[in-house]
């Protein structure tokens, strides 16, 4: 079928990446911006723009809280759903929860209620969830979208497409064909060290677009591997569910055999009891942590079988000071503060996994590391909008000779992923800032307005790269980068008139989580003024190349590091563009 391995890995590469790199971008685009999760959620709910806090006081604060917390309708509805009897009207408590991290002002708690009569005993509780203030134990409103945590990071793994869990299935699938294109990539690439330091961007399109394509695959290639492999570790229990498909009798054995070797009870006793200090067991967690030489920052906190003599308590360690993710929990009795026992340490294959795990979800507090993260992500976003582009210019003059219209396909999607992602984004933002705060389900109206305005976007691409049919530049991706510049600018400026927290302020104050997201707001929208120039100067024909020649008329001199034998050129013809080995 190929003359060689390399053009076969070429073929792979371009379509394996083609299919799914719509997908792969929307994949490291909020990715990116996840990274940055708890500063966009500052952004976005002022109301939290306070610095990080430590776990507060349990006795004094969070136990009140929690026995506040009731599920919310949606909860009570999908539990209807779960359960052969109707829903009382106080559900039996089952655990309680907090949650924090070295980067959140704000404290996540939950309470897990037991659902009566489930259809499913394995899905047998149904959650209440609120978000506190830590300094005083006050709930926030409930309908107030954390923009970075709530939405962006979902969206990076999930998609939001929740049925059946269809969006991480099609993210797996994305990332293992991500993982065949960066091995086809290295393979086709004979002088892969010479297009780490080569890029013309003076040159034609379709040249430009190829080394800047290799240019960031190459700097990259490291990160992009990793994360690609370490996302489907982390759900590689869901990809190859063997224990609860296969095997469920064996593995509610083990999680008895676990409960009696731990200690930890598995099953309420059905007594009522009381809870004992539980800042006491804080503190003698915090006491052991630090014999042990560990930071005692306290990350998470649970509360299993509430109200019963079987109540555990566990204290989990901040994730601020390792790479793996391990909380080295310790444990106690509910009852009467007792320690029950202390995580061991974990073996060889769990270790690893925990590793590669906390690499890819970077608890870790450093800060330098967090920023390479967030340009590795847009070196992905880089290297797959070019790859689009390249494809795009290399075959739109074929196809509109033959009358087919595969290349403005390719395009309008190509521009709705891109720049089109990027609207839709700019668009909440900005939404986020002009909604009346009293607005009921407000954070249900910022989503809306993100898919509306891609969906917009979408039907804007489609009509405006109509012109690649005469293999003309299309003007979406202009007028789109001009609508992002336009965007971005208007959500810097209306976070500053709303909330008075402008630039120079936050700058003078040194709050980053604020400062940040308005800096890169600004740096996106000069790009994107930039990226609308050149696109025009090229559809104009005014952009020249090193050698004086205006961009579009190749002279042929250029040598291609992607090329595959080829034959000369006849007279007075230019050589075909080599697509990355291609044939």
């Amino acid at each position: 079928m190929f003359a060689s391995f390399r053009l076969s890995m070429a073929w792979l590469h371009t379509w394996f990446g083609l299919v799914l790199g719509f997908v792969l971008m929307a994949v490291f685009f909020f990715g990116s911006l996840s990274v940055y999760d708890r500063e966009i959620d500052r952004w976005a709910i002022p109301s939290t723009r306070f610095e990080p806090q430590p776990m507060p006081s349990f006795d004094k604060l969070l136990e009140p809280a929690f026995r506040r917390i009731v599920p919310n309708q949606a909860a009570l509805d999908e539990a209807r759903g779960r359960s052969n009897s109707p829903l009382p009207a106080v559900m039996p408590l089952h655990e309680w929860g907090a949650y924090t991290t070295h980067r959140d002002p704000v404290l996540t708690v939950w309470s897990g209620f037991e659902l009566p009569d489930p259809k499913d005993p394995d899905n047998d509780h149904v959650y209440g969830i609120a978000t506190l203030d830590p300094r005083t134990g006050q709930a926030l409103p409930d309908d107030r979208l954390k923009l970075g945590s709530q939405f962006f990071y979902p969206m990076h793994y999930s998609l939001h497409l929740h049925w059946k869990e269809l969006g991480t299935w099609i993210v797996g699938l994305a990332a293992l064909v991500m993982l065949a294109a960066l091995v086809s990539g290295v393979v086709m690439h004979r002088k892969i060290f010479r297009e780490l330091f080569t890029f013309r961007p003076r040159k034609h399109t379709q040249r430009s677009a190829l080394d800047l394509h290799n240019l960031t695959g190459v700097v990259a290639l490291p990160f992009h591997f990793m994360f690609a492999l370490s996302g489907l570790v982390i759900f590689a229990a869901m990809y190859f569910p063997v224990g609860e498909t296969m095997l469920p009798p064996l593995a509610k054995a083990h999680e008895h055999a676990e409960s009696l070797r731990t200690g930890l009870p598995h099953e309420a006793a059905g007594v009522p009891a009381g809870l004992a200090s539980v800042d006491a067991m804080v503190a003698e967690a915090q006491r052991r942590w630090a014999a042990r030489g560990m930071a005692g920052d306290v990350g998470m906190l649970t509360v299993h079988h509430v109200g019963d003599a079987n109540a555990t308590v566990s204290v989990f360690r901040a994730g601020t000071d390792r790479v793996t993710l391990t909380g080295e929990g310790i444990h106690f009795k509910g009852p009467t503060g007792e320690v029950i026992r202390e995580d061991e340490p974990v073996n060889m294959v769990d270790g690893i996994n925990n590793f590669i795990t906390g690499l890819h979800l970077q608890h870790f507090r450093h800060w330098l590391l967090r920023v390479l993260y967030f340009a590795g992500g847009l070196a992905g976003c880089a290297c797959i909008a070019t790859g689009f582009i390249f494809f795009v210019e290399k075959r739109k003059k074929q196809h509109a000779a033959k009358g087919q219209a595969g290349s403005r396909v390719v395009d309008a999607l190509a521009v709705t992923t891109v720049t089109g992602m990027l609207i839709a984004t700019a668009t909440m933002l900005v939404a986020n800032r002009l909604l009346p705060e009293a607005l009921p389900m407000r954070g249900v109206w910022e989503e809306r307005i993100f898919w509306a305005a891609w969906l917009l976007a979408f039907g804007h691409a489609w009509w405006r790269t109509a012109p690649e049919l005469q293999a003309r530049v299309a003007p979406a991706w202009a007028e789109q980068c001009w609508a992002v510049a336009v965007l971005a600018v208007a959500a810097v400026l209306l976070n500053a008139l709303t909330t008075g927290d402008h630039l120079l302020k936050t700058l003078a104050d040194g709050y980053w989580p604020v400062a940040g997201v308005d800096l890169v707001l600004l740096g996106a929208a000069a790009l994107a003024l930039v990226a609308a120039r050149r696109v025009r100067q090229r559809a104009r024909g005014n952009v020249v190349d090193g050698t004086g020649t205006p961009a579009g008329r190749d002279t042929g001199r250029f040598a291609s590091s992607h090329a595959a034998a080829s034959a000369p050129a006849q007279p007075g013809r230019a050589p075909q563009m080599p697509e990355a080995g291609h044939a």
